[in-house]
């Protein structure tokens, strides 16, 4: 976290209300940058909407996606990524569909800032994987 960013707890990082807010969008970038690959290496077998979260994924980090939609796209990573959720991973069948919803809703609002490179871009990098 940089120096000037104050903690601040996960449900405040995840409060829809405060994704724009300087230090909360910091800290969710910063979680973001350090678990979300490891997570999908663990867990995009099992993850039916794999390509969409990797695609926002990209779009969050395109120097041409606007700050704002970059602040919401890095508050729905985040959720992703963090431990604790609605429901949790651990549940077979039924762990990810709290992150399918946030995805899915991230998409449907913001789903003009997602372009086909990023969609490209999400669909080799499973490929890669898989192979």
């Amino acid at each position: 976290m940089s120096a000037k960013a104050k903690p601040v707890t996960p449900e405040e990082a995840l409060d829809p209300s405060r994704a724009l807010v300087p230090s909360v969008q910091r800290v969710n970038e910063m979680r973001v940058s350090r678990g979300f690959w490891p997570k999908m290496r663990r867990t995009a077998s099992r993850l039916p909407f794999a390509r969409e979260l990797v695609s926002v994924w990209f779009a969050a980090r395109d120097p041409e996606t606007p700050p704002a939609a970059k602040g919401v796209m890095a508050a729905g990573l985040a959720y992703f990524v963090l431990p604790f959720d609605a429901i949790p991973d651990v549940f077979a069948g039924i762990g990810f569909t709290d992150d399918a919803a946030v995805i899915g809703a991230l998409i449907a609002t913001l789903g003009a800032n997602i372009h086909r490179r990023h969609r490209e871009a999400a669909a080799a990098a499973l490929r890669a994987w898989r192979s």
